[in-house]
């Protein structure tokens, strides 16, 4: 396997080293060895990103020029198109992401993504006409407009660097904002190059900024403190949310937080092709490392033997098509780490523990490599309230679990502290009446696409508040401005 390039940092439009020269070791998930170096940023590295994102936003008319910024982009578009190959190399060394994953949601479902949200640009409302109103005895023309929110503290999690990197990044600088991006730090250079490439195209200095980090906090609590911030944009934990909020209330800092799942696919009972439907309920793609990811297969009782034979075929078929490296149409790879991998198997032995019955994998695979590999693992005979149905797993772990009709199955789905995603199969109209009840941001029904980049995406409860992608995504960084002319 090849090396990555060191990521550098990218601040006030200068591509360059932390202070100190400071590196740390950047880790390829299939083998649990180095496969190249990241700048490890300092607290003042920090600090002066914050600066000039501040003073690119307050002294530079980057925010009032809408077309400028849109051209700028679409430049950068081309640029990260250009460089395909090179971030589809960056996220199979350093996301561990397979080639099947990689050529998909990790970077083409990204560079797709960002071509969604500059074609959404023109469906922004930047000023609307309210009309003239008589209040007082005098006329008044009025005028409502949308406007930067300011500077942005971009943070985003190691599973989809990229395609969450671009979610946040080009939304927050269409809308005029400035942003400063912190990476995870198991995935530092899908950072560092945007970066890079940013600096390529011509971005003028301040407007986007990038600082890695070996340290999971350090950068994160000084752009969540810092009253210099004007918003936070937040992929990761819900447990991490709650202490962003925390962190930015004596700022009143406005948040975005796009936090877990345990999304709930539901097969009901007239559902064509049952067993084949419930066969691509299989958690496998990307080693089931996705928020949204449906982790919870509800069934029909009625038919929940033809089911548990389905998946025992489908598992059993999978066996031996995962975990391969230079396989174009492989999906699933290692996990991102060996703290994961011990979280995965952890809560495998806990699903155990609880009583339920582990139908297909279970364990480690180190005859697969140096790398973080778990089986695909499915258990049956679960019941809503177990651990392994009610807290993310963020692996290759599915759970079966039996209900007795529609008002059933959405009583279970909805019986979650989460509510990001989800799926539905069935009759067409039936399973749209089932998805309107299910207390959840994207549902799919019978396969159809519900996250894209020129549709919303965000979750209820404890999944998160606000919405990223589409139009929505880009409006989610401005202010409304109600504004009031004299007439008469």
């Amino acid at each position: 396997m090849d090396t990555l390039p060191e990521g550098k940092l990218y601040i006030n439009g200068d591509v360059r080293p932390a202070g100190g020269h400071a590196t740390y070791d950047n880790i390829n998930p299939w083998t649990g060895k180095v496969v190249g170096q990241a700048a490890d940023a300092t607290a003042e590295d920090v600090d002066l990103a914050i600066q000039a994102a501040r003073t690119a936003f307050d002294d530079t008319d980057w925010s009032q020029d809408p077309a400028a910024r849109l051209e700028l982009l679409k430049t950068y578009r081309d640029l990260m198109v250009a460089n395909r190959d090179k971030l589809v190399q960056i996220a199979r060394l350093e996301a561990g992401a397979a080639i099947g994953a990689a050529a998909r949601a990790q970077i083409d479902g990204a560079l797709n993504g960002m071509n969604d949200l500059l074609n959404c640009f023109s469906d922004v409302t930047w000023s609307e006409d309210r009309g003239v109103k008589n209040e007082y005895g005098f006329d008044t023309k009025r005028l409502v407009l949308r406007e930067a929110v300011g500077v942005v503290g971009a943070i985003t999690p190691w599973n989809v660097p990229l395609y969450v990197n671009v979610g946040k990044v080009i939304a927050a600088l269409l809308a005029g904002c400035t942003v400063v991006l912190k990476p995870a730090p198991d995935t530092p250079l899908m950072g560092a190059i945007m970066g890079e490439l940013a600096a390529e195209a011509g971005f003028p200095p301040g407007v986007f900024n990038v600082v890695t980090s070996r340290h999971a906090a350090m950068a994160g609590e000084m752009l969540t403190r810092d009253e210099r911030v004007d918003l936070i944009s937040f992929t990761g934990s819900t447990a991490v949310g709650k202490l962003i909020m925390e962190n930015g209330a004596p700022t009143l800092k406005r948040v975005f937080l796009e936090l877990g799942g345990k999304s709930a696919y539901i097969v009901l009972d007239d559902a064509p092709e049952f067993a084949r439907v419930v066969m691509g309920s299989m958690v496998v793609f990307h080693a089931g490392q996705g928020c949204a990811y449906p982790t919870r297969l509800l069934v029909p009782r009625s038919r929940y033997e033809e089911a548990v034979q389905a998946l025992q075929m489908a598992y059993a078929g999978f066996a031996d098509k995962w975990g391969h490296f230079d396989e174009p149409t492989c999906m699933m790879g290692p996990l991102i780490s060996k703290r994961q991998m011990d979280r995965v198997l952890n809560y495998i032995e806990i699903g155990q523990q609880e009583g339920a019955r582990l139908l297909a994998g279970g364990k480690a695979r180190p005859d697969m490599g140096d790398g973080y590999f778990v089986e695909p693992t499915c258990f049956v005979d679960v019941s809503n309230d177990m651990r392994i149905a009610q807290e993310e797993i963020f692996g290759p772990v599915l759970v079966v679990i039996p209900y007795e009709d529609d008002d059933d199955a959405v009583r279970i789905a909805n019986d979650s502290i989460y509510g990001l995603g989800g799926a539905v199969f069935g009759d067409t109209q039936r399973a749209l009446g089932v998805v309107k009840r299910i207390r959840a941001g994207a549902l799919s029904v019978n396969g159809g696409m519900s996250i894209t980049g020129d549709l919303p995406f965000g979750g209820y409860k404890q999944s998160g508040m606000g919405r990223e992608w589409g139009r929505e995504g880009i409006e989610e960084f401005t202010e409304i401005k109600a504004i009031g002319i004299r007439a008469s």
